[in-house]
């Protein structure tokens, strides 16, 4: 508890000891004529109700009013502050003009317990919600313990300790064992393990050495690393990261709306509806007596506590439970859309596979191995891509540079280039197919990925380059389909076979082989066209190379994206590791919310409709408004605290 929640706990146990105190005292004590004030004239008296005392003419007794005044005082102020200026500042409809109007009623009409009563349950309610709100945003403030606090940075051949913020691009930090890394960086010099368990979720140390990337929000264990500086600290993933959780709270969930626009209608309407309670029947029968304690009621109960504080707070404790688990949410709306996710759409490489190529076949036509293994390599030595890189790893030698000029590398097809002179494609078989160059058909059948290689129009043959499918990808995927998800779909460049291979190990219903990154959107187009109302497709990627079949999804999750800016700024949801499991645990988190969310829902406004007709009709008193307003908010918020665990 902080330090204001153990305040309003005290005043809420000192209001109800005096209540209590107060409820004891005969009223027989207070009958004694020098404490009667005379109010209305006798003629007057019948239309009072039976709890004002009457002495020849109608009286009230002003020492019992006080008792209970002063730990009415005492609870109430600060509603009755609000509710004041509030009204001044023109926003009159809102929980605090409720229950002032409806505290107030009751004790003008003598209902003196009832009136405290409220008032103090409606507290009793709020400290609820102060509790439930601080217990969630504790939640979110241990994943906000990744902000470095400062960076120990080389300076005219001292160590200097700087805000993060002051540390430029290419200056060289010191991190020593027990800090956490303040800003993304190349390690220079040293070897450690870092903790990424803030970040992804996982506690399994990560070891990184010279010429290795680290990122900031880790925390360092072991050795001292001197790190250049590679992004401002604007720029970081640390500072990416905190600001798309401190944000994620602006994109609000449809029910968090709905909930709003209830909240701006409703509230009005019943107090409108109150007035008429009291008003209209008095006039008719005259009995103010029994319409006004009826409409006062009606007030108490009318009050939307229950939905307005706990389904926000219910979205929030998702939300924190997800990310630390190592699943960043954008917003509620993000959330609520998982929860709908039917149609699971998978980009192959670095998503269901490992994205680590190897060469496993070298086919010649023309020449040897060897060769084709070398003219292959030094065309790919620019690329970046994985197969690229596979290939320079099997051939093993250095490249040289000066043995290549004109370089193009065509997104989705391969690289052209001038190798020792001699025009070189290395690809797919549509690219060499368009330079009008004919290939064997033996490739389809092929597990894996071929890159065709010629040179001067001549074919000299292909590589064989395979991946792996992930660890866990195939419990993962049954994992999804036990949440709910109906069908799950791969998307791929590779070859019918290089696919195939794949879907056969993890049951993936639907296969789309050989696409280009442009036939990746339209493919998810015609699968959006697809899918049934209500449904929602989540596209998942590696975040690098996929941002616009990101940005096209019903929900575009990013994976892998430990500081990868790409996954970050395209994607709605995005898993801090290679864990595909986190894709579950993150369906199954938004699903556990919205249950938690229609539940609250359903039962308040329930319980409310069916107090408020009661109350109407005469058939609840004060104690069952109060039930109806504090009772129903406390187990509404006790049930959405469910989800602040992220479980």
């Amino acid at each position: 508890m902080t330090r204001k929640q153990k305040k309003n706990l005290i005043r809420i146990l000192l209001a109800g000891v005096l209540l209590v105190a107060a409820s004891l005292i005969p009223r027989e004590v207070f009958l004694q004529p020098t404490w009667m004030i005379q109010f209305v004239d006798p003629g007057q008296s019948s239309a009072l109700p039976p709890q004002w005392v009457q002495t020849g003419g109608t009286i009230y007794s002003f020492p019992r009013l006080f008792l209970f005044l002063i730990p009415y005082a005492l609870v109430g102020w600060d509603v009755l502050w609000k509710a004041l200026r509030n009204i001044k500042n023109g926003q009159v409809f809102d929980e605090n003009f409720l229950m002032s109007v409806a505290t107030v009623g009751a004790m003008a009409m003598g209902e003196y317990a009832e009136g405290v009563a409220v008032m103090l349950f409606y507290q009793v309610g709020e400290l609820f919600q102060s509790v439930a709100v601080h217990r969630s945003r504790r939640s979110i403030a241990q994943l906000m313990d990744i902000r470095p606090d400062s960076a120990n940075v080389e300076r005219a051949g001292e160590i200097c300790e700087v805000d993060p913020e002051q540390v430029a691009v290419g200056e060289t930090i010191v991190v020593k064992p027990g800090e956490r890394v303040p800003l993304d960086g190349k390690v220079l010099e040293g070897s450690s393990a870092l903790n990424t368990a803030a970040l992804t979720g996982e506690s399994l140390p990560r070891d990184v050495g010279p010429g290795e990337e680290v990122i900031s929000g880790c925390v360092n264990l072991s050795g001292v690393l001197r790190v250049e500086v590679t992004k401002p600290y604007g720029q970081s993933t640390v500072a990416r990261i905190l600001d798309l959780v401190e944000n994620s709270s602006e994109k609000k969930a449809k029910a968090e709306h709905f909930i709003t626009r209830f909240a701006r209608y409703y509230t009005p309407i019943v107090v409108f509806a109150a007035l008429a309670l009291a008003v209209v029947p008095s006039l008719v029968d005259g009995q103010w007596g029994v319409w006004v304690p009826r409409a006062l009621n009606f007030l108490v109960v009318s009050c939307p506590c229950a939905l307005v504080i706990s389904i926000p707070l219910s979205f929030f404790g998702g939300l924190g439970g997800a990310s630390r688990r190592g699943v960043l949410v954008k917003g509620s709306n993000y959330l609520e859309a998982l929860a709908c996710a039917s149609v699971v759409v998978f980009d192959k490489t670095g998503t269901l596979t490992r994205g680590e190529f190897s060469v496993t076949q070298v086919k010649t036509l023309a020449g040897t191995e060897e060769e084709l293994l070398e003219t292959a390599a030094l065309a790919e030595q620019f690329s970046t891509h994985p197969i690229a890189r596979a290939i320079l790893m099997a051939w093993g030698k250095e490249p040289s540079r000066d043995r290549v000029e004109d370089v193009e590398e065509l997104a989705g097809h391969g690289v052209q280039a001038k190798v020792d002179g001699q025009e070189v494609l290395a690809g797919s078989r549509k690219l060499l197919e368009e330079h009008k160059i004919s290939l064997p058909d033996a490739e389809e059948e092929l597990p894996g990925t071929a890159v065709h290689v010629a040179a001067e129009g001549k074919y000299l043959g292909y590589l064989l380059v395979a991946d792996q499918v992930k660890e866990g990808a195939a419990q993962a995927l049954r994992d999804l389909k036990k949440a709910g998800v109906r069908q799950c779909v791969m998307l791929t460049g590779d070859s019918e076979s290089a696919a195939q291979a794949v879907a056969g190990v993890l049951d993936i219903d639907q296969v789309y082989a050989r696409l280009l990154p442009g036939d990746k959107v339209e493919k998810v187009e015609q699968l959006l066209g697809q899918k049934q109302p209500g449904e929602k497709l989540v596209f998942v990627g590696d975040g690098i190379n996929d941002a616009p079949v990101l940005t096209r999804a019903d929900i575009g999750v990013a994976m892998g994206a430990l500081g990868s800016d790409a996954a970050i700024e395209a994607a709605d949801v995005v898993l801090m590791d290679d864990d595909l499991n986190k894709l579950s645990v993150a369906v199954a988190i938004a699903r556990k919310t919205m249950t938690i969310v229609k539940e609250n829902t359903i039962f308040a406004i329930g319980v409310k409709f069916l107090v408020l007709g009661l109350s109407a009709a005469g058939f609840a008193n004060m104690w069952a408004a109060v039930f109806a307003d504090v009772g129903v908010s406390v187990l509404a918020i006790l049930n959405a605290s469910r989800m602040i665990g992220g479980k």
